[in-house]
């Protein structure tokens, strides 16, 4: 059920794929006020991660999902509304603290109601169901964002809606069950509480190298999509497409790369793969965009998702505690969300000042350096847990 909220909200998500086509081309900023405008919705994302981690371990992730899900939806009817820089990054910025304190939210109910050895796997489930909507989403958003931009941020704001009357009304109970018996392991829950990720050295190292990779990833929301449509000449119909083909294709892909890399696989060696595929994906668009190209870079792309993506969530629930996941998982999320607002504004202008072609190779340097410190790291961290 928490995988069918997901899909149903995320299904919605076509907003983000096209914020920057919305800017530069329906309001006419240019490209480095476009990233300027981008790198808002990472600050609030950034500001959400954080507070949906300490309000998580303070009141429960029943309500922050809750009153996420259902305060993002006139948020997004809000959206259109604004046409200057200012007010687009103003209600961005709202929009943003909003959704993300969903995400560590959502992560801790999968730790809470998953078996321990399925943790990945219930990870990837959700993955699976984000990716099946991004899929659909896009898809939907290029068609849409050729009649009208106003409907992505309403059909947005439906998909919100429904995610937030299904979840409420599935898990209302059994979060009261759940209460009842979290009262009687109360006191060892309160002694973890103490343990802040904050002042864990070896997770501070491992979330900046997660920023880093997810600067690399989320070019996927920004100059990708920007590259698409000025160098590789693509029309909003076909980048919805190339998008939602890579939704699918994770969905096709996901739960079988997650058991061939838990069955042959290290932690740190599928963390290596995968993070060395994705910047081997964007390097080879500095040398040919053609339409076959893009299809395998984006395939490419995934395969390194997936097999990056929930090994991280996976790693941060190893490294944390019983009472301490939410700001575990907070503080893993600020590190995903700090890439937005570094990623826009970067690469936006990288691309502007030395072109695609330098910042795809770039891309591809910085992901190898990255997936050699993910090999050494993780088990330098984990070292001190039972499971590795």
């Amino acid at each position: 059920m928490l995988a069918l909220v997901m899909l149903i909200n995320r299904s919605g998500s076509m907003v983000l794929p096209f914020l920057g086509v919305y800017m530069t081309n329906h309001l006419h900023f240019t490209i480095e006020n476009t990233g300027i405008v981008l790198s808002f919705f990472g600050m609030g994302s950034v500001i959400g991660s954080w507070l949906g981690g300490f309000i998580t371990d303070k009141f429960g992730e029943y309500k922050v999902q809750s009153v996420s899900l259902l305060l993002s939806v006139p948020l997004f009817c809000l959206i259109p509304v604004f046409k200057t820089e200012a007010g687009v990054a103003m209600i961005i910025l709202f929009q943003s603290i909003v959704s993300d304190s969903f995400r560590p939210a959502n992560s801790v109910a999968i730790t809470k109601y998953a078996k321990p050895e399925n943790i990945t796997r219930a990870f990837s489930l959700n993955r699976m169901a984000v990716n099946l909507g991004f899929s659909i989403g896009p898809a939907l958003g290029g068609i849409l964002s050729a009649i009208s931009y106003s409907f992505l941020f309403y059909s947005n704001a439906l998909a919100a809606l429904l995610a937030g009357i299904l979840y409420i009304s599935f898990f209302a109970k059994r979060n009261r069950m759940a209460k009842a018996k979290t009262i009687k392991v109360k006191n060892a829950v309160d002694i973890k509480k103490q343990n802040s990720p904050y002042m864990d050295g070896k997770f501070l190292v491992y979330c900046f190298f997660c920023m880093l990779f997810s600067i690399i990833f989320f070019q996927l929301f920004s100059t990708l999509t920007i590259f698409y449509k000025d160098t590789a000449h693509l029309s909003q119909q076909n980048i919805g497409y190339i998008l939602g083909y890579s939704g699918f294709l994770v969905v096709l892909l996901e739960m079988g790369l997650v058991q061939i890399a838990e069955k042959y696989f290290s932690l740190a060696v599928t963390m290596l793969l995968g993070t060395f595929i994705c910047g081997l994906s964007y390097a080879m668009l500095a040398f040919d965009y053609s339409i076959v190209t893009l299809v395998l870079s984006m395939t490419l792309l995934c395969i390194g998702e997936i097999w990056t993506l929930p090994f991280m969530s996976t790693i941060t629930a190893l490294r944390s505690g019983d009472g301490n996941k939410g700001a575990y998982m907070g503080l893993n999320g600020i590190s995903f969300s700090a890439a937005f607002i570094i990623t826009p504004y970067i690469g936006t202008l990288f691309a502007e000042k030395f072109g695609f072609t330098t910042l795809w190779i770039a891309t591809g340097v910085l992901a190898t350096l990255i997936a050699i410190a993910f090999y050494g790291i993780i088990p330098w961290m984990l070292k001190d847990r039972k499971t590795v």
